[in-house]
């Protein structure tokens, strides 16, 4: 992915950038920091708590990257696009060569509207189109996280089956390239 990528989406222009540490720390340990993210993704914390998790992948191999999503210009969620295949998630599901895996935090202020799936239908089609060599998108939400289930299945995913993780029971949720 290139440094910004513009998606269109029927509620505005998505913008997918890379995370900038300088800038974007005090915005994304306050959304750590939220209650009901924080029971998802259990970072609440200083901000080295949230520059520490975002370090392993900003200093790491590219096999993860960080991404603020901005819709319409408004920081709108953090997402984390990775390959699956080369992730230990991949010891807990028949992976594939180039499956490409996605994480979602949406922000605080955008939740209950819809833009969760909006965003992952958008994000997914993107990914898809830009990566000839991947034949799906896969994420594997905590089951209790009902509303990121119900976002991920109105986003084309479905959902394959349940894995126990080491930190979670998750939602094997796939949404394989459309047949041509």
């Amino acid at each position: 992915m290139t440094a910004e990528l513009r998606i269109p989406t029927s509620a505005g222009e998505l913008v997918l950038r890379a995370v900038q540490l300088a800038d974007d720390l005090g915005l994304l340990t306050d959304w750590m920091n939220d209650p009901e993210t924080d029971r998802w993704w259990a970072l609440a914390g200083p901000p080295e708590t949230t520059a520490a998790h975002l370090a392993g992948q900003l200093d790491g191999d590219g096999r993860s990257r960080p991404v603020l999503a901005l819709l319409d210009g408004e920081p709108t969620g953090y997402f984390e696009l990775y390959r699956a295949d080369l992730d230990p998630l991949a010891a807990h599901y028949p992976a594939r060569p180039h499956d490409l895996g996605v994480h979602l935090l949406l922000a605080p202020a955008a939740r209950g509207r819809g833009l969760g799936a909006l965003l992952l239908d958008a994000i997914a089609a993107r990914l898809l189109r830009d990566d000839p060599r991947c034949t799906r998108v896969l994420a594997e939400p905590d089951v209790r996280n009902t509303p990121s289930v119900r976002a991920f299945t109105a986003a084309g995913f479905t959902r394959a089956g349940d894995l126990d993780l080491p930190d979670k029971r998750a939602a094997l949720m796939i949404r394989p390239r459309p047949e041509s």
